[in-house]
Order: structure tokens, then C-alpha cells, then sequence
């Protein structure tokens, strides 16, 4: 009888803890993925190094004092961009059904993008911040106008874009974060600092899935083309514009 209340006794105590677990998993997905910025568990540190080395020009510090100086359209600028991002990524996902791995990683960053646009679209209704047109900056154009024009080169290009363009965001929120006199915001630019230092190397890992050459050449020209659109004057302030004119 004694073993058998032993017995029981640990089962229940195994049973309550596999709940306690499962309900911690659960408590840890609702911090990662809520769309409430106050659920959100901001990493201690996130090593970026790989990011600054792969892009070839930093944030100047006139395009930060510029976009501190307009908050309220970097934000809506970013809110864009997130939509952007997951609408590029779910044309893709229709236009280049072959493959397993794109279909499910383009999967994951629709889901993801667009997390992070809901969230953003609260921060502007928590500041009280109305939706205003926008009109599109030159930074992504610069960098699509020089996309090959057959397959499957064309989507190769298109993800090595896609890596810059995850990779400035990253160097941005950074940025941004460092100095921003709003604790709240700039604790969730450091919560995407993350998933954005992620992103630009799973493009990558799938530009070079898809391309039979090795694409470092590819990846080198780019480079240089998005570091002269960072660095150089531009006459229109955006998330991704160049130094301010």
C-alpha cells in the first residue's frame, strides 16, 4: 500500500509539473509574441557584430538626430515597412511554391512581420498618432533596380535585398534605442533587435539555396550599392533614407 501511494504520489507530482512547464512555455510564447509592447521580454544583449560587418556603411549620426527630430513619421515609416516586408514575403511565397524550406522559413517571416506591424500600429494609437500618407523613399528602388531580370537569379537578388534591408533595420533599431527619450519605445526597438539580427541571415542562407554559383559576388555588389544610398544626401527622411540633405 505504501509503495503504491509512493507511487501515486509521484506521478501527481510528475503531473504537475509537466503542467507548471507547459504552462511556463506558454507564458514565455505570450511575452514573445504578444501584440502588447508590455509583454515583451527585451534580451539582455544581442551581438550584432555580424550585422555591422556585413553592411558596408553605419547610421550617420545626422540621419539619428533627424529622426529623433520626427518620431512620429519614423514610426509610421517603420509600421510601413513591416507591412512592406510581409507582402514581399507572401508574394514570394505564391510566386516560388518549389521549395520546402522557402515556403516554410517565408512562412515564419509573414507570420513575424506582421506581428511586429500590429504591434507598431499600437504604439501609434497609444501616442496618439493618426495615419498620414507616406509617400515611398528612394532606398529600396536603389536597390531593386538593379535585380536580374531571369530565374532564378531575379529571386536570388531579391532575398539578398531582402538581408540589407532586415540587416539596416536591425543597425537602425540599434541606434535609435541608444538614444531615444522614451524608455518604452526604446525598449521595443531593443526586443527587435532579435528577430531582425536573424533575418537578414536566413535570406541569405536561402538566396545561396536557390542559386547554383555562390553568391558572394552578388552579395558584395549589393553591399556597395546599399551603403551609397545610406551614405549618401537625401531629400526625403524615411526609416531606410540616406543621410539627411
Amino acid at each position: 500500500m505504501a509503495e503504491t501511494m509512493n507511487e501515486e504520489s509521484m506521478n501527481k507530482k510528475g503531473m504537475n509539473k509537466e503542467i507548471v512547464n507547459k504552462e511556463n512555455v506558454q507564458a514565455n510564447l505570450i511575452e514573445e509574441d504578444s501584440v502588447d509592447i508590455a509583454q515583451l521580454r527585451t534580451p539582455i544583449k544581442v551581438d550584432l557584430s555580424a550585422v555591422y560587418d556585413f553592411l558596408g556603411a553605419r547610421t550617420t549620426q545626422e540621419w539619428v538626430e533627424a529622426a529623433i527630430a520626427n518620431l512620429p513619421l519614423i514610426i509610421q515609416d517603420h509600421a510601413n515597412c513591416e507591412k512592406k516586408a510581409a507582402g514581399t514575403a507572401m508574394n514570394l511565397l505564391f510566386r516560388y511554391e518549389f521549395s520546402y524550406d522557402l515556403q516554410r522559413k517565408l512562412a515564419q517571416l509573414i507570420r513575424e512581420e506582421m506581428l511586429h506591424y500590429e504591434q507598431v500600429l499600437g504604439i501609434m494609437h497609444e501616442r496618439g498618432q493618426e495615419w498620414e500618407y507616406l509617400s515611398a523613399g528612394r532606398y529600396a528602388k536603389g536597390m531593386l533596380k538593379h535585380k536580374r531580370t531571369y530565374e532564378p537569379a531575379a529571386m536570388v537578388d531579391v532575398l539578398i535585398i531582402g538581408a540589407f534591408i532586415e540587416a539596416r533595420s536591425c543597425e537602425r533599431f540599434a541606434a535609435l534605442a541608444e538614444v531615444i527619450d522614451d524608455e518604452r519605445l526604446a525598449k521595443y526597438y531593443r526586443y527587435l533587435l532579435k528577430s531582425e539580427s536573424r533575418h537578414f541571415e536566413d535570406y541569405l542562407a536561402l538566396a545561396q539555396s536557390l542559386s547554383e554559383d555562390n553568391i558572394d559576388e552578388r552579395v558584395a555588389f549589393f553591399k556597395a550599392v546599399e551603403a551609397e544610398l545610406i551614405a549618401s544626401p537625401d531629400t526625403e527622411l524615411r526609416f531606410h533614407s540616406g543621410a539627411p540633405a
